[in-house]
């Protein structure tokens, strides 16, 4: 079966978004200012495999929310950096933040109310 583009905005978002890694890959280069190597994002994500980190840095690029420099030198060094795109996102994220933030509070106290003494 053909695979369809998706049509709604919010699915995109969250296909953008899907990985158990993107969203710690996405802060960890949101908080560092400037590009972060290959390496230092493994140093920052221990338990993730080689394999799956380049995986979903492949995805974050062809979404367009990272961008990838490689330095062609006799040591080769690959640096990823967020692009417009990316950063434009945290506020969106912030915003998912709260709502999460509140749903957890009040299903925390949904639970103990519901808790026999």
């Amino acid at each position: 079966m053909p695979v369809q583009l998706n049509e709604c905005p919010v699915e995109v978002v969250i296909s953008s978004l899907s990985g158990r890694w993107k969203i710690p890959i996405y802060r960890y280069l949101y908080k560092n200012d400037q590009p972060v190597r290959y390496s230092a994002l493994q140093r920052h994500l221990p338990s993730i495999s080689k394999k799956v980190l380049t995986e979903q840095l492949r995805e974050l690029e062809h979404d367009g929310i990272i961008e990838r420099k490689s330095y062609p030198e006799p040591r080769p060094r690959v640096e990823y950096a967020l692009t417009s795109a990316g950063r434009s996102m945290i506020e969106f994220l912030d915003q998912i933040s709260e709502w999460g933030q509140k749903h957890m509070y009040l299903q925390k106290k949904l639970y103990k109310s519901d808790q026999i003494f």
